[in-house]
């Protein structure tokens, strides 16, 4: 499977897992796909929904959570300040199209959350892509974020609350970026060692690319090179010096992102 993998076309196809009537029976699903986006997504809210953007949007919102700091995410400029004035003194973060919006104190960026020191603040986050994904899966009983701070609490959680589950990569300009397929693709392996069973081709192709891969093998992506480009690349040691190091999955209700904690096995 290539690299920076577009949005349409395979992730429609299904497998020949065993059905019945159409339907896989009797087995715990797991499945992989991307967010164009485009408002015509259609996600099975009986599920378990988990949006994921490494780069930056949920590695910022979860790296908020572990800090203690409340976090809201908002899919506009426009919401975003309507959310900022309900909230005491907000701290706006994010960007659009790689630039920070007029009145916003900081940018979408993980390195810098974790350096402040003012966590009794609010975070309001807005990115181009992860918290219109987000938007998108709030309303859902059972929506989630992830990235690879917390990929393995995610697993372990998602597999003692849900027989199904719909991992989410938040889609840049047409393509499914390869930081986001790799996060998905080992919360899926971590699935399916749990039971799980891949949904469709595409979910199986994804996990076995990335099973066994070095913590660095996201670095060819588009994502990491706009990084280089725009002189962020703490955002990326970031990522890359931390990894499963936070041990509670993050629920989304609404607006908002706070902690769940993973039962402790007896």
């Amino acid at each position: 499977m290539r690299s920076d993998m577009p949005i349409s076309g395979p992730f429609h196809r299904t497998s020949s897992l065993p059905k019945f009537g159409g339907e896989l029976v009797n087995m715990k699903t797991v499945s992989i796909c991307c967010f164009t986006a485009t408002g015509h997504e259609h996600f099975d809210n009986s599920a378990g929904l988990v949006a994921v953007d490494v780069i930056r949007a949920t590695t910022t919102a979860i790296t908020a959570i572990s800090t203690g700091r409340q976090c809201h995410v908002a899919a506009t400029v426009e919401a975003a300040f309507a959310t900022a004035s309900r909230l005491p003194d907000a701290l706006l973060a994010g960007e659009l199209g790689g630039e920070m919006p007029a009145g916003f104190h900081m940018t979408n960026s993980p390195a810098r959350l974790a350096a402040r020191k003012d966590i009794s603040r609010p975070l309001v986050l807005l990115s181009s892509s992860g918290t219109r994904l987000m938007h998108e899966i709030r309303d859902s009983a059972s929506a989630y974020v992830a990235c690879f701070r917390n990929y393995s609490a995610t697993v372990e959680y998602l597999a003692q609350n849900h027989d199904s589950v719909v991992l989410i990569g938040a889609g840049t300009h047409g393509a499914f970026r390869e930081e986001d397929q790799m996060c998905c693709a080992w919360i899926a392996q971590g699935l399916m060692e749990c039971g799980f069973v891949p949904r469709n081709g595409v979910t199986r192709e994804l996990v076995e690319r990335w099973r066994g891969a070095p913590e660095d093998a996201f670095l060819k992506s588009r994502s990491v090179d706009y990084l280089r480009r725009s002189g962020q690349l703490h955002d990326l040691e970031f990522i890359l010096s931390h990894f499963g190091d936070i041990d509670t999955a993050c629920k989304l209700s609404n607006d908002e992102i706070s902690s769940v904690t993973v039962a402790a096995e007896v």
